[in-house]
């Protein structure tokens, strides 16, 4: 037999606490159902865009980067034959430049500051 408590002369069950919900319309309640649904699917419908952007952005990158495998392969190839591919030998002597022209600026810097030292 379940609990029963007598408040006041009335039997009260035990059950739900609160007021009972009012009668919903009906109409009101099929209509909130439908928004619900039409933006469930706009949001799955964002979800899912998306999805396929950032897959395609993945599929793009992976094509980058074989190709850059390729062509690292193929230079490979090429100093295993004993030939130093016109990449390799533009990078070896720009890096050669560029460091030619960091040791001008420093001489350079360095020529400004005791000129400015000498001033003071």
């Amino acid at each position: 037999v379940p609990f029963v408590q007598v408040v006041g002369g009335k039997v009260k069950k035990p059950g739900k606490r609160g007021r009972k919900p009012a009668k919903i319309d009906l109409k009101a309640k099929l209509e909130r159902s439908r928004q619900s649904a039409r933006e469930c699917r706009a949001r799955k419908k964002l979800r899912y865009q998306y999805l396929e952007e950032l897959v395609s952005s993945r599929e793009r990158a992976i094509c980058a980067l074989r190709e850059e495998l390729e062509m690292y392969k193929q230079w490979c190839m090429a100093m295993d034959q004993g030939k130093i591919p016109s990449e390799i030998k533009a990078l070896l002597t720009g890096e050669e430049q560029g460091k030619a022209q960091q040791n001008s600026t420093k001489l350079a810097k360095a020529g400004k500051t005791e000129a400015n030292s000498s001033n003071l």
